[in-house]
C-alpha cells in the first residue's frame, strides 16, 4: 500500500494558499527560477513539482519539462493544470527514477524545508544532470524564515534562539498558522545548506535574496553538475 505523503490531505488547499494566498512570493520565486536557470531548449526536471504551479513559466522559458513529486494528490492537482502533455512522475526525490545525465537542467522549488536528507537529494539531482547542467533552488530563507524566526506586525522578524536545532518540527515562534503548522518543517542551518552543494559536485554560481523584503523571505541558488 503506497503510503500517504505529507501533502496528499492538504493538496487543494495548498494550491490555493501558494495562489492567492501567497501569490506574490510564488510570482517572485517563479521569476527568480527562470532568471538564474535561463532559457531552454533542454529537459528539465521539476523536482518536487507539487501542483505545478511553476511549470508554465518553464514551458514560456522554452524548457521541455518532467516534474516528480512524492504527493499522488499534488500530481493530480498539477494533471489539471497541466493537461495531459506534460509528463508527471510519482517518486520520492531522494530515489530519483531517471538515468545518470538524463536532464540539462534541475529545478527545486521550496524543496528543502520538506525533504529529510537534503544533501541526499542533491546528489540524486547531480547524478540526473548531464556534466555541466544547470541545478537551480529558489526557497525561503534558511536564517529569516525558519521555526526559530518569528513574524510580527508589519512583517518584521524576532529571531529567537534555536536557529541551530535542526530536524522535524512543527513547534516554534516562527511556524504561524500557514502551511508549516500543517505539514511541518525541516530546519537545516544556512552552512548546511550550502555545504550540500559541494558534496554532491555542484559548483555554485550564483546565490540570491530576492525582492525588497528586509530581511528577506526568499534565498536562490543557483550551480552547475562539475561531475
Amino acid at each position: 500500500m503506497r503510503r500517504i505523503a505529507r501533502y496528499d490531505e492538504i493538496a487543494d488547499w495548498y494550491d490555493e494558499y501558494v495562489g492567492s494566498g501567497h501569490g506574490a512570493v510564488t510570482g517572485l520565486a517563479g521569476e527568480t527560477l527562470v532568471g538564474l536557470l535561463g532559457r531552454g531548449p533542454g529537459r528539465c526536471l521539476d523536482l518536487g513539482c507539487g501542483g505545478g504551479v511553476h511549470v508554465p513559466r518553464l514551458l514560456d522559458a522554452d524548457w521541455t519539462v518532467v516534474g516528480v513529486d512524492e504527493s499522488e494528490e499534488q500530481l493530480r492537482v498539477a494533471r489539471t493544470r497541466l493537461g495531459e502533455d506534460i509528463e508527471l512522475v510519482l517518486a520520492d526525490a531522494h530515489d530519483l527514477p531517471f538515468e545518470q545525465g538524463s536532464f540539462d537542467a534541475v529545478a527545486a522549488m521550496f524543496v528543502h524545508t520538506d525533504v529529510e536528507e537534503f544533501e541526499r537529494v542533491l546528489s540524486e539531482a547531480a547524478r540526473v544532470l548531464r556534466a555541466g547542467g544547470l541545478f537551480v533552488h529558489v526557497g525561503t530563507h534558511p536564517c529569516f524564515v525558519a521555526p526559530s524566526a518569528e513574524v510580527v506586525n508589519g512583517g518584521r522578524r524576532i529571531l529567537h534562539a534555536g536557529y541551530r536545532k535542526e530536524g522535524w518540527t512543527r513547534e516554534g515562534p516562527g511556524m504561524g498558522a500557514g502551511i508549516r503548522s500543517r505539514v511541518g518543517v525541516h530546519h537545516i542551518t544556512l552552512a548546511r545548506f550550502l555545504n550540500a552543494f559541494a558534496g554532491a559536485g555542484l559548483r555554485i554560481e550564483h546565490s540570491a535574496e530576492p525582492g525588497t523584503e528586509d530581511p528577506p523571505t526568499l534565498f536562490a541558488v543557483a550551480a552547475r553538475s562539475v561531475r
